[in-house]
């Protein structure tokens, strides 16, 4: 039966393959083609399992050769082997089934960092700090399990039980509880908030299967709330599929107005556009970008710019201008095949160059630090080729990426990216869960809007003790009062309060934000 699934994975991605590169004649003529390179396929293969001086797993050894031909293509086709395949599917359905708690390993325990809202745990009572001891007939405390190997046992069908022992520090007690594994939501629409009485705020960090949802109930919810002006974050949202980015298009254009237009292998072009039954159609609008903003986020930044009906902040996007379609492979694998290209509404395609190095592909971020370009916006290569022109006269470029309308430099130097990493890492992250762990009924007690008043800072002297944390770790760091001050809030505001309060505290002072208000004020003056 595996030899079987192996050799319709080989006759399927001959299949694919030819119908990317060829149109239907071709294939039809070369079928026979076709044929004489699957069987040598089947033959070798044949051979090296009867024959071969030692033995091979050829299921391995098939996964090898799909993954480099599939990498003979561009660099987005990809072949995800089927132990990657369930946590790639439920990151982009939206949800999972499990017990629902954010955890990491805290000396030799499984500790709940975060309940997350909507999931069993919640539902059962558990606690930021409690531990999982057991689960089911599974010790896991002193065991240094990976994350991924307690994410397995600790997820599973709907429905199904699973015994936990949990040791609740912040009582000192150790209980039993019996928990139905549930639906845990992964939301993609981040954060959402009203900055004043006329701003609202809206980030996504990825376009999934209930991105729209998610993104229509948080826009109902801020214009019930007297939003006249919003700013959707982007930034760092790697994309997703297509449909999502294409009804948080909608939201925002008339009708009639393209949203994007797709062609196929075979060359045949389909406009999207606008329903004009959006709910934000009027209203400023910023769109915050930078270089992790790719696939889908472009194609949002794209119809926004080219239609003129917001503005772009920040710095050039990736640069992905393909479409991807996953197909299965049998025996649980699949690939993910680059099917078609898009174009901005202008006609313009944003997919940077590639001449066939993958790995020089993905090094053109870094690139654009040693070019001077994150500093300075006037060392973006333009091609005047690639220039076309808006509805109202405003040009724009193609050829890698959506450039921004305002552009926000990126100036730091080594010691200051140093610096900025470790105070917005899981380094600080843990430094503030263990504050919180040692001080659990102190920090209870604190209310968003007083953590969002500063009203922590007397607490504890963090700065001495996130030093004393940093020499007990063996991390250097030269930080001000006022920097590791700003951190800590950010992720007290996660552990205590979740996403949305972590945003919120994030985007204080951030230039990006900054900028964008200062533009908003600019258009009711």
């Amino acid at each position: 039966m595996k030899k079987n699934l192996v050799l319709f994975s080989i006759v399927f991605l001959s299949i694919s393959i030819g119908y990317l590169l060829g149109s239907e004649n071709e294939i039809l003529m070369s079928a026979e083609k076709d044929s004489w390179s699957i069987n040598r396929l089947q033959r070798l293969l044949s051979y090296i399992e009867n024959d071969y001086v030692e033995v091979i797993n050829t299921d391995s050894l098939v996964g090898e050769v799909i993954e480099d031909l599939v990498n003979r293509l561009d660099p987005h086709s990809v072949y995800i082997p089927a132990q990657q395949r369930q946590s790639i599917a439920e990151n982009m359905q939206g949800n999972f089934y499990g017990i629902g708690v954010s955890f990491f390993m805290y000396k030799d325990s499984v500790t709940i960092i975060r309940v997350l809202e909507g999931g069993p745990s919640e539902a059962a009572g558990l606690l930021a700090g409690d531990r999982i001891l057991i689960a089911d007939e599974d010790t896991l405390f002193q065991k240094k399990y990976s994350s991924e190997k307690i994410m397995k046992i600790l997820k599973g069908k709907a429905g199904t039980l699973v015994d936990l022992t949990i040791y609740r520090k912040s009582e000192d007690k150790t209980f039993q509880l019996e928990m139905k594994r549930g639906k845990v939501p992964l939301p993609s629409v981040e954060s959402y908030y009203m900055i004043d009485q006329a701003v609202g705020y809206l980030k996504v960090n990825r376009f999934s299967q209930t991105t729209f949802e998610e993104f229509d109930l948080a826009l109902e919810d801020l214009l019930s709330k007297g939003m006249e002006n919003l700013i959707l974050d982007l930034r760092n949202n790697p994309g997703g599929y297509l449909i999502p980015a294409k009804q948080i298009s909608n939201a925002f254009l008339g009708k009639d107005q393209t949203i994007v237009i797709t062609q196929s292998n075979m060359g045949e072009e389909e406009k999207s556009t606008a329903e004009g039954d959006g709910r934000f159609q009027e209203g400023g609008l910023i769109v915050l970008v930078n270089e992790q903003s790719a696939s889908a986020s472009e194609i949002v930044a794209g119809a926004i710019q080219d239609n003129d009906r917001g503005w772009i902040i920040g710095r050039r996007t990736f640069g992905k201008g393909l479409v991807q379609q996953q197909m299965p492979l049998g025996g649980g694998d699949a690939v993910r095949l680059t099917i078609a290209k898009y174009f901005t509404p202008t006609g313009r395609s944003i997919q940077k160059p590639y001449d066939g190095n993958r790995e020089a592909y993905f090094e053109d971020l870094s690139n654009r630090y040693h070019r001077g370009e994150m500093a300075d916006a006037n060392k973006i290569p333009v091609i005047d080729s690639l220039a076309f022109k808006t509805p109202k006269g405003r040009t724009v470029y193609g050829g890698g990426g959506i450039t921004p309308d305002f552009y926000i430099s990126k100036t730091m130097n080594e010691e200051e990216e140093w610096n900025s990493f470790i105070l917005n890492s899981n380094f600080m992250n843990n430094f503030v869960f263990d504050r919180l762990d040692q001080n659990r009924k102190e920090f209870n007690a604190i209310e968003k809007e007083d953590l969002l008043a500063n009203q922590f800072e007397d607490l504890l002297p963090w700065r001495n003790l996130f030093l004393e944390y940093c020499t007990e770790k063996e991390v250097e760091i030269e930080a001000e009062e006022k920097q590791i001050l700003k951190a800590v809030k950010t992720y007290l505001g996660l552990q205590l309060f979740g996403e949305n309060t972590f945003n919120r505290i994030n985007n204080e002072e951030d230039v990006f934000m900054e900028k964008a208000i200062t533009i908003l004020d600019s258009l009711t003056d």
